[in-house]
């Protein structure tokens, strides 16, 4: 798999790349890990390590500050972490619900689905270098949503045409609680480290 082509596939003809993700073999999740979600899912990682580093962000009653080098490298390794734990957690969750919604369980494809759908998101990611573009990025978010539909209605997880929406309905709000969650932790965890000085 060429990562650039599958990128461009993926956000600009969903309806094209599907079918070849969908026959392609892949032999395990840790696979698909190393080939796909830890290279794009680092996007952002690193762009936030630099906007936070070398630009900073404004804070309510500490005004504008920058980083240290290692607290922005320690935030932006966490939130990668996070981001790979949360991909994971929501294709388990996927998987799980698949009986539910006349679908056929299957990790891999679950795992897939996560994965190709949240690729605008996390190549959106490279404008957290200005953190004040957080709604371009969340733009794309919504973009993945639709290809998010697009690969459930190609049959990614064999799911019947009458079933897609309700499974698409409930995949986004079990990922928006995902979201929210991940959200409030790293908040918790970046605000006690900026109480204490950990900037």
């Amino acid at each position: 798999m060429n990562l650039m082509v599958r990128i461009q596939g993926i956000i600009l003809k969903p309806a094209e790349e599907w079918p070849k993700i969908k026959g392609e073999p892949v032999s395990s999740i840790a696979e698909l890990y190393k080939s796909y979600i830890m290279i794009v899912a680092a996007i952002p990682a690193i762009a936030q390590f630099l906007g936070f580093w070398l630009i900073g962000i404004s804070l309510p009653f500490r005004g504008f500050v920058r980083f240290s080098l290692a607290g922005a490298l320690g935030r932006a390794l966490v939130s990668y972490v996070f981001s790979l734990v949360m991909v994971y957690v929501l294709a388990l969750i996927i998987d799980a619900l698949a009986p539910t919604f006349s679908s056929q369980p299957n990790q891999i494809n679950a795992l897939k689905l996560v994965a190709y759908s949240m690729t605008p998101y996390f190549v959106a990611g490279i404008l957290n270098i200005i953190p004040v573009l957080n709604l371009v990025i969340f733009l794309a978010g919504l973009w993945g949503i639709n290809i998010l539909y697009i690969g459930l209605k190609q049959g990614i997880m064999s799911t019947p045409p009458d079933k897609v929406v309700g499974y698409l309905i409930i995949i986004i709000i079990v990922g928006l609680v995902l979201w929210l969650a991940v959200s409030l932790i790293l908040a918790a965890i970046f605000s006690l480290s900026i109480f204490y000085g950990g900037l």
